[in-house]
């Protein structure tokens, strides 16, 4: 009887239980799981090599109503930390840090030559476990250089829109393979200047002395560029006979606001197999000091787009390599009503000895595709070659022959088009910001170009 007694009360129990609590059981109740905001799906470190670690990259993350503990885990060549703890293949983060917001930091450490694949997951009480595919390629030697780091450049109180400097490379190797150049560009604390514009990095010529521009790009409207992890790529193996021990830089950004941007530029050089061991290059052409200092389109000018040009004798690959971007609201609009230069799409020519060689057609290039998105401002139409917030293509133009020893008569060609000066804006002319340069490879010693 005692045991039935017993019995009863156990379901006397139960049923107060669920009529107190319907759907749950009488343990302590539990908070229902949280969750993490991630925006990446994949980070892709790029190359790095096995001699040396990546880069940390940042990845912003931010809970809503986490309770307990979230463990971070990495597979692969990749390690993780959090704040200023030691990198490490798991990491625990509290539930009062992923509420209040963090940056996990993470690098990629490879052991081997090739890509190299892994995983970032994040688990614990949540209402889904995260996982980020983490790539990376590992090279055999890598060399970084850090040059300018977080280098304010604005317009007025103190401020100025360039700065140059002197750092050291490694001495030249005839195993470079290729020279990346990554800009990074952060705000400061008051914010970044609101608009996109012209932007670039200059070598100086360690002996004629000029600033020769190695590579563009356009700010953009008023937010930072992390959402490209290491900055706008531009790859400026072009210049490794000049990028070696002590070069001069120069970095400049066209802003007129005493806000501008906090400017990072960083090199990656990759020993491993050129396509040749030497290179050489010289200027062609220059008018890319800003964006109102270009050629005029559309009107007369005075501006010498005529060179005569010797290459090498041991030249075994000539191209030319040419930066352009247009600007400008000019008018006649075209049908579509794109204004010139910035809008209009346009198709240029090198001539070569008066005859069309290569073509330069200044059309879109996908600016709502951009990664650096949203913006404060219009970012997402096509301009003619350029998008706010990206680094400016390289035109790369390479003869079938290697024009070994042989001289030619250079002209770049705008399409035609006149400028009715109609307009409503203030400044009523068009203009295109064009670089141009000569480059010749070779596998024994060679001279540069002689442009004349």
């Amino acid at each position: 009887m005692k045991t039935l007694h017993n019995l009863k009360s156990l379901l006397i129990i139960i049923m107060l239980c669920w009529s107190i609590v319907p759907l749950t059981s009488c343990k302590e109740n539990e908070a229902p799981p949280g969750t993490i905001s991630i925006d990446e799906s994949l980070i892709d470190f790029g190359v790095v090599g096995t001699n040396a670690p990546s880069p940390a990259y940042e990845l912003s993350m931010l809970g809503q109503e986490i309770t307990k503990d979230v463990t971070a885990e990495v597979t692969g060549d990749f390690e993780l930390a959090v704040g200023n703890e030691e990198f490490n293949t798991q990491v625990v983060i509290s539930s009062e840090q992923a509420n209040k917001g963090l940056r996990l930091k993470l690098r990629s450490k490879p052991t081997r030559v090739g890509e190299q694949q892994g995983t970032l997951t994040l688990s614990g009480h949540l209402e889904r476990t995260i996982t980020i595919d983490l790539l990376a390629t590992g090279v055999e030697k890598l060399h970084v250089v850090s040059t300018f780091d977080g280098f304010r450049l604005a317009f007025g109180n103190g401020f100025s829109q360039s700065v140059d400097k002197t750092f050291t490379f490694p001495d030249f190797s005839e195993s470079t393979e290729k020279i990346t150049m990554y800009v990074k560009l952060r705000c400061p604390s008051g914010g970044c200047n609101a608009w996109d514009v012209f932007a670039n990095v200059r070598l100086q010529h360690p002996q004629s002395g000029e600033w020769l521009e190695i590579g563009r790009y356009i700010t953009p409207y008023g937010v930072d560029n992390s959402k490209v992890p290491k900055g706008f790529p531009i790859d400026v193996t072009d210049f490794k006979s000049l990028l070696t021990g002590e070069v001069t830089l120069k970095t400049y950004v066209e802003v007129w606001g005493n806000d501008g941007w906090l400017v990072s530029v960083n090199f990656e050089v990759i020993e491993g197999t050129p396509d040749y061991s030497y290179y050489a290059i010289a200027p062609v052409l220059d008018y890319a000091k800003n964006s109102l200092e270009g050629i005029p389109y559309g009107e007369a000018h005075d501006f010498d787009l005529e060179k005569c040009i010797t290459i090498p004798a041991h030249a075994e690959e000539t191209g030319f390599r040419t930066i352009i971007t247009g600007w400008g609201h000019a008018t006649p609009a075209d049908p579509d009503q794109r204004r010139c230069a910035e809008w209009c799409f346009r198709t240029h020519h090198i001539l070569i000895d008066s005859i069309p060689f290569f073509t330069h057609d200044m059309q879109g290039i996908g600016c709502s595709t951009n990664p650096v998105q949203p913006q404060g401002g219009n970012w997402e139409p096509d301009r003619a070659g350029w998008c706010p917030g990206m680094a400016v293509p390289v035109r790369w133009d390479q003869f079938d022959s290697s024009m070994a020893g042989e001289s030619f008569c250079y002209t770049y060609d705008l399409e035609p088009w006149t400028n009715d000066m109609q307009t409503t804006v203030d400044n009523k002319h068009a203009y295109y910001a064009i670089s141009s340069y000569i480059i010749v490879k070779s596998n024994i010693p060679i001279d540069e170009p002689v442009v004349e």
